[in-house]
């Protein structure tokens, strides 16, 4: 397994009918399962307005300095791709997107007990998946839409580009 660590890497979340962008910058690690297959996994920034969450030191003490951290792992190919967050703690989600597919977008949110959670399940339709760059990728291209029930949530194009 080929492996590169501390990849830079961009990720951008953009609607074409709302007002919705997003972009971050970060470090990643990049796994090749095959010749089509990777995992990236990446470090997400914390939700906007949110406090810091204490985090479990090496003597598994919570440190109430540190944040908690929140992975993204992508699991990549040219025909499917798989994005995964989960965190102690709030908020957990998975995407899946396949080109011609009617995908699924599930969330989970938990009370600050962790006794109760509750999930909910969205749909997205990949109208085009792009992976270009061998035998490493460089870029990344989903456009989808986003559907609950027969409800149009909008129309998104996830971006990611990937420095070598």
């Amino acid at each position: 397994m080929l492996t590169n660590k501390s990849l830079p890497v961009s990720l951008s979340l953009v609607s074409t009918d709302l007002p919705i962008w997003s972009t971050v910058e970060t470090a990643a690690t990049l796994y090749q399962k095959d010749q089509e297959r990777f995992h990236l996994v990446l470090r997400e920034p914390a939700l906007p307005g949110g406090t810091p969450e204490p985090t479990a030191t090496n003597d598994n003490k919570p440190s109430s300095n540190l944040q908690a951290v929140r992975l993204l792992w992508l699991e990549i190919s040219p025909y499917r791709v798989m994005m995964t967050m989960q965190e102690s703690k709030r908020l957990s989600y998975r995407h899946f997107w396949e080109q011609g597919v009617y995908g699924f977008n599930r969330y989970w949110l938990q009370n600050d007990q962790l006794q109760q959670h509750e999930s909910f399940s969205l749909r997205n339709y990949t109208r085009s998946l792009r992976l270009e760059g061998r035998p490493l990728p460089h870029s990344l291209r989903l456009e989808y839409e986003l559907w609950s029930n027969k409800l149009q949530l909008g129309h998104y194009i996830l971006h990611l580009e990937f420095e070598q």
